[in-house]
């Protein structure tokens, strides 16, 4: 009996430890982005990732190419993978690039959740849920807004072309608007966006609003510009994002609203979700939609202070 007692306390001791919760030292956790280094939207998601590292106290490793560049991100992805990490969030800008590397990470059995860009492609690639916003939908919603408020002649200035979630940003506007609309492409250089947007108001001067793409690049540049040529009040403006200085002008009334995807969230919840995953097996049983919410000069003032903590 003693030896039979023995052997069932050893059997329980092994069901114990299989089914366990994994120790928080024992959880690593990648994120890899494609958010550059030079653009503040992308600190602010870097900000949740820390957030919810401490928060939930597992390892966590943030990694993005140094400019907008989808081979080197697929490297990152499949170095990840090489790791064996306890859950791997990416975002997606370009699914034909990255999705082998996607299919690889939920191969090897890695949970996948996808943040930011790729919601229309997340599931197929093998994801287990998306944190974001679906881009064309904010786009028709901020050019129905701005059609709305009167706006007849419309640009959207697209500093990132090729970007998948930012071309579709601009074709959701141009939906959405209904008016003319035409894409102003440029680099991720503020000098240079400000330059091209206002060669395209000198051009056209029946344009009559102006969509940004990313308030602290496209957003306070496209507004530098149209101050420069002494129009503020004449052009509506707007932008995808936030930014302590846009939300300023915002609340001024320079400027109409901002498109608040809550990237803090972006960054904050995936690692949540994976952290909990990886001790109890639990997940969310759909998508989480971080946005749209329209900043309004109403809004603007209490998102702020936020705003410049790096968490708005």
């Amino acid at each position: 009996m003693t030896k039979l007692l023995k052997l069932l306390a050893g059997a329980l001791l092994v069901a114990a430890a299989t089914i366990a919760p994994a120790r928080a030292e024992d959880i690593r956790i990648i994120v890899v982005s494609h958010g550059q280094a030079n653009d503040p939207f992308w600190s602010v998601v870097k900000n949740g990732v820390t957030k919810a590292a401490a928060d939930q106290k597992v390892t966590v490793d943030y990694r993005a190419p140094e400019t907008f560049d989808m081979v080197k991100m697929g490297q990152l992805i499949d170095a990840a993978v090489n790791q064996r990490p306890a859950g791997l969030v990416v975002s997606i800008p370009d699914a034909s690039a990255l999705g082998p590397s996607i299919k690889r990470a939920v191969a090897a059995g890695i949970p996948v959740i996808s943040m930011n860009s790729g919601s229309d492609v997340s599931h197929s690639l093998g994801a287990l849920l998306h944190v974001g916003q679906d881009e064309f939908t904010a786009g028709r919603i901020a050019g129905a807004k701005l059609k709305e408020m009167g706006g007849r002649n419309a640009i959207c200035v697209n500093h990132e072309v090729g970007n998948v979630s930012l071309d579709l940003r601009c074709k959701g506007f141009a939906e959405g608007f209904g008016g003319k609309v035409k894409v102003v492409p440029t680099s991720n250089d503020p000098s240079d966006i400000t330059a091209k947007t206002k060669a395209a108001l000198s051009t056209d001067p029946t344009i009559d609003t102006v969509m940004a793409l990313s308030a602290s690049l496209g957003g306070e540049a496209t507004l530098a510009a149209v101050k420069q040529i002494g129009m503020i009040g004449k052009i509506r403006l707007a932008t995808f994002d936030l930014s302590a200085n846009y939300l300023k002008a915002v609340a001024a009334g320079e400027a109409t609203f901002c498109i608040d995807q809550q990237q803090f969230l972006q960054g904050y919840l995936p690692v949540t979700f994976l952290a909990l995953y990886a001790r109890y097996g639990v997940m969310p049983g759909g998508d989480v939609a971080s946005g749209p919410n329209l900043i309004t000069k109403d809004k603007a003032a209490k998102a702020i202070e936020l705003s410049a903590q790096g968490i708005r």
